[in-house]
């Protein structure tokens, strides 16, 4: 590609089609945008599988990357390279043999750093699982020795798995970083939050020349509870990928109830024990409706259960996670879809399913809710107020296609080529200093 291009040096931790919510849609998204402004992006995430898109992308998986630079070269840049407090954080997730070895938050030694530079390619599972901690301090290991050897103008990393790695980069190659919060460990864990998590979020962003946050909700959060200078605090609004569902992709349904569907993880920040409760009220009232729940998480036996208690199991359905296709077919036969998140940093899949033509609920404490205005909005602690909504939209034709309607003329016009224009002028600014 010509060298007229700006390059930037973008760390992810996933990207579709292996996906476990958002993050990895609005990469996708905002780097298939910014492919039209010029913009070359090599794309770091710690495994890749093979049938990612890379039309937009030169996708870089670092379990693929084997540091084999001369030790005499590559000394220079790591001499002075702590490894920014974050190691001492991750000691119960590594052997303390490899911790001494690579993460001591010391200057490297002569023996220690010849080890690193000749050491084979690291294992990454690119999952989400006990080992994350160690994935993320060797993701940022192999991230200084990318910026050593890439040619590139600016560094991207999207949420903390991945500000390490911007940290080190930046600290190797003196290129700005912008860092990009999609979701805090507020949103994540409410007040009972992971220490480590926010330790890391905080200095993430307080190392990076700008901040990109998806809502001024999270706008907000950064602020006021991580103490980040507002002045380098920017909201640039994520979209949607528009969609043209051809009629053989709709699936039917095959019984009469109406359906009332919630799909996202099922965590604490989503709010599924709200739906599950709203359910309750309305199938008090009206017995021809089934609730889905479509996804899966570290609330789903506890809502399981809760299910059962309440008496409505035989009209609760549970399918497990969804991905690709099969979010759009459960989109085919929903009668509304239902997002009350307790703290919700943004939130595609309302934009989603209104892309689908089905009229969406949302809770008030989402970053969504500032920019949609088809969409109804409830407190998500308001489970009256959410069955009256859910109720409403399945009995009263008039409202139900009013907001299919204008939801999806409102949809259409959220663009990831907006959001990616605003982007591109971060980027400028910051380089230009």
């Amino acid at each position: 590609m010509e060298r007229n291009k700006m390059k930037v040096l973008m760390f992810g931790w996933e990207f579709p089609p292996h996906i476990t919510g958002g993050l990895g849609t609005a990469c996708y998204g905002l780097t298939k945008g910014l492919s039209k402004f010029n913009v070359e992006i090599i794309f770091v995430v710690p495994k890749a599988y093979g049938d990612e898109d890379k039309r937009y992308i030169h996708l870089k998986a670092v379990d693929k990357v084997v540091i084999t630079e001369h030790k005499d070269k590559y000394s220079q840049l790591l001499k002075d390279f702590t490894y920014i407090e974050v190691g001492t954080r991750l000691i119960p997730y590594m052997s303390p043999d490899e911790f001494q070895r690579i993460f001591n938050n010391k200057i490297f030694s002569k023996s220690q750093l010849e080890d690193v530079i000749t050491s084979e390619s690291f294992t990454f599972s690119g999952n989400y699982g006990r080992n994350l901690y160690e994935e993320v301090a060797r993701y940022a290991l192999i991230a200084s020795y990318l910026a050593a050897n890439k040619d590139f103008d600016i560094i991207h990393a999207h949420d903390w798995l991945t500000y390490p790695a911007g940290m080190a980069a930046k600290k190797i190659s003196g290129k700005p970083l912008v860092v990009h919060m999609h979701a805090t460990e507020f949103d994540r864990s409410g007040e009972h939050i992971n220490q480590h998590i926010y330790d890391i979020e905080r200095a993430g962003m307080e190392t990076a020349d700008k901040v990109i946050t998806v809502s001024n909700l999270t706008r907000n959060t950064v602020i006021n509870r991580y103490g980040i200078n507002p002045d380098k605090v920017v909201t640039v609004y994520n979209s949607v990928e528009p969609i043209t569902l051809p009629d053989e992709f709709k699936v039917t349904k095959g019984f009469q109830e109406k359906i009332v569907t919630f799909l996202g993880r099922v965590t604490f920040q989503k709010g599924p024990d709200y739906f599950v409760e709203a359910a309750k009220k309305v199938l008090d009232v009206d017995k021809n409706v089934r609730f889905v729940m479509a996804g899966s998480g570290d609330m789903l036996h506890r809502t399981v259960k809760r299910v059962a208690q309440l008496g409505i199991a035989t009209k609760f359905h549970f399918t497990g996670f969804l991905k690709g296709q099969e979010v759009y077919d459960m989109f085919s036969i929903s009668d509304v879809y239902v997002m009350p998140s307790v703290s919700e940093p943004f939130g595609i899949s309302p934009l989603e399913a209104m892309m689908s033509d089905v009229p969406v609920i949302i809770s008030k404490q989402s970053g969504v809710s500032e920019i949609l205005r088809y969409a109804l909005k409830v407190d998500f602690w308001d489970v009256d107020d959410l069955a009256d909504a859910i109720y409403g939209i399945l009995h009263y034709d008039g409202l139900s296609k009013m907001f299919k309607r204008c939801g999806k003329q409102e949809v259409e016009n959220l663009k990831w080529e907006n959001s990616a224009y605003k982007i591109n002028e971060i980027y400028k600014s910051v380089i230009k200093g």
